[in-house]
């Protein structure tokens, strides 16, 4: 459809009149367009009407729970046109946040700069540094359920962002640096803290680097992925991520993030049903 068609007054009365009586509209996406033009009347992907679809028949493994995650790098500026930030595309935290939604969660999603578009479900936020991440995550902390810490935060910003840009006079330049707050720790430290799960970047000993990342920080799961590779992790298509809890752990294989993300949103899922359900029989015996 052309997007002067979609957005057409006639067009958006009869489309508000169908959800009136309980008719669900998927989409249209927005994008260029067969007439040249480009805007919304798109057809969605076929992979999201069938992730739309199987959502009305099934009410989730998450259902009824809220679920906040992070996702993609920060920036820590320099200068106003310089600054530290990694190679982080922000999709592996994107495809958590419609996994859980699918899963029939309330998803916010907290997002440092990224080239994605907000996914549909979910309540994005947008930020860029640390600190705003920081402010962001407490600032909606409250009612959460679980917690996926999947942005790659920068650990150090400049402890001083300069005015205007930094001329290029001197063959070295100096930067001092200071330590970034820690999100995922700060979460875990809540006196009613919501199921906590890491995300951890390494290029070796994946394993022994989770185990102190999970005990350090006080987390319920470590999800460890090995960025050593080319053809996995940061600013790629596929993952496979490594899974940690103070009971064990499993992999989860090589896949496209999408998929990887489904799969991880059901082990977070049963990990922290497990959770509950011994809490709650603690406190019947109290």
């Amino acid at each position: 459809m052309n997007q002067q068609m979609w957005l057409n007054l006639a067009t958006q009365e009869n489309a508000a009149a169908i959800k009136k009586h309980g008719i669900r509209i998927f989409g249209p996406a927005a994008g260029a367009q067969a007439c040249g033009e480009t805007g919304p009347g798109r057809m969605l992907e076929p992979v999201e009407i069938l992730s739309l679809t199987s959502e009305l028949f099934s009410t989730g493994t998450l259902a009824g729970l809220h679920v906040l995650v992070t996702a993609g790098p920060t920036w820590e500026a320099i200068d106003p046109v310089r600054g530290i930030t990694n190679r982080s595309s922000g999709r592996m935290g994107y495809a958590v946040a419609e996994a859980a939604a699918e899963a029939g969660a309330k998803v916010t999603l907290v997002s440092g700069p990224t080239a994605l578009g907000d996914p549909q479900r979910v309540t994005t936020i947008r930020v860029s540094s640390a600190l705003e991440m920081f402010d962001s995550v407490h600032a909606h902390i409250e009612g959460i359920d679980i917690f996926i810490g999947v942005a790659a935060v920068s650990d150090y910003r400049p402890a001083s962002a300069a005015s205007q840009k930094i001329k290029k006079h001197a063959d070295t330049l100096s930067l001092e640096l200071v330590k970034n707050p820690d999100i995922l720790k700060s979460v875990a430290a809540l006196s009613s803290a919501p199921f906590t799960v890491g995300f951890a970047a390494e290029t070796e000993n994946l394993e022994t680097h989770a185990r102190e990342k999970l005990i350090e920080k006080h987390i319920d799961l470590v999800a460890m992925n090995d960025v050593s590779a080319t053809d996995i992790g940061l600013d790629t298509e596929d993952n496979r991520l490594l899974l940690i809890d103070r009971h064990g752990k499993s992999e989860l294989p090589q896949q496209h993030k999408s998929q990887l993300a489904r799969a991880l949103i059901q082990h977070v899922a049963e990990k922290y049903h497990a959770k509950r359900t011994t809490q709650d029989s603690r406190r019947a015996r109290r």
